[in-house]
């Protein structure tokens, strides 16, 4: 997430109410994930096993709990609740927006864009040619969307990340501040979510069809052509390549990256990051001939038994 102007540390400093290392006129830019963070950014550490991660990253600011050495050209913001504070900013520079109509008077929607009656979108929305957006679509602010896109009934797209952090007395929730984009040509099935980004975007490339009841995670990037069937669930920060195919009630976990033209046989759970041009099969996930073979060698199992006890 990039500020509209460029603030100073000592401004953001005053915002989140806390000490800072480095000059008053440190410039910052904008605030991201650590996976997504980019050279003039803040970004948000508050256990020691990532310290190290996050003051080697890009990160040109980096908010902490604890004072440490702060590297070289790097800035210091010295917080008892980092997690807290990156909220605070969120709020600060994404405020949110009450909806003052169906279709909020800020968005832009394309020629020969067809709006069905009961969907809902947000503030600063833009939607561009030849859609069709179908009743009881929910598109939150800021989403951006491309041409030819067509979006099903009951889809919500841009709802908060599912990123919580524990407290006493409950979980305090991440606020997300990022977007949703679709690329032109994308289409979604019926009740498909899209959560948006925590500071970045949630991404569908070009072409690539969604079957009914699909969940796509914050941060999420897929990519261009690909085919994901029902009720599969894609977890925050995955990045599916290009052309990959991932069939029913597939699973994934966070963090990994699908390689190009994978495909992913139907219940598979994706553990781990996969290679592409193969297929794959099965929690754990391993290429699908190998895992098959291994279900006819059980099956062997009774049959081996009985022959030792004889």
């Amino acid at each position: 997430m990039r500020f509209p102007i460029t603030y100073t540390l000592k401004q953001i400093s005053e915002i989140i109410g806390s000490e800072y290392i480095g000059a008053d006129d440190f410039p910052v830019l904008g605030m991201n994930e650590i996976h997504v963070i980019e050279e003039g950014e803040i970004v948000f550490v508050d256990h020691p096993k990532y310290y190290e991660k996050a003051l080697n990253s890009k990160a040109s600011i980096v908010l902490i709990n604890k004072k440490v050495a702060c590297p070289q050209g790097k800035a210091l913001l010295i917080s008892d609740d980092p997690f807290r504070d990156f909220n605070t900013l969120t709020s600060f520079f994404k405020p949110f927006q009450k909806a003052s109509n169906a279709i909020a008077d800020s968005a832009k929607i394309g020629k020969n864009t067809i709006v069905q009656p009961n969907a809902f979108i947000g503030n600063n929305v833009v939607i561009g040619a030849n859609c069709i957006i179908h009743s009881n679509v929910s598109i939150y602010d800021n989403c951006l969307i491309g041409n030819n896109v067509v979006i099903h009934a009951g889809c919500v797209l841009g709802a908060d990340a599912f990123y919580y952090k524990g407290r006493p007395e409950g979980y305090d929730r991440l606020i997300s501040g990022g977007r949703v984009v679709l690329e032109d040509d994308v289409e979604l099935g019926a009740l498909c979510t899209i959560d948006k980004g925590v500071t970045g975007d949630t991404t569908i490339k070009k072409g690539t069809k969604l079957d009914n009841q699909v969940h796509v995670g914050h941060d999420t990037v897929i990519g261009e052509k690909c085919l994901i069937a029902s009720q599969t669930g894609i977890a925050g920060c995955v990045i599916i390549e290009d052309e990959v195919t991932l069939w029913g009630q597939v699973g994934t976990n966070s963090g990994i990256t699908i390689g190009k033209k994978a495909v992913i046989m139907g219940q598979t759970g994706v553990t781990k990051s996969v290679a592409g041009g193969k297929s794959y099969f099965g929690t754990p996930v391993e290429e699908s001939r190998e895992k098959l073979k291994q279900l006819a060698y059980v099956k062997k199992i009774p049959f081996i038994l009985k022959k030792l006890e004889e």
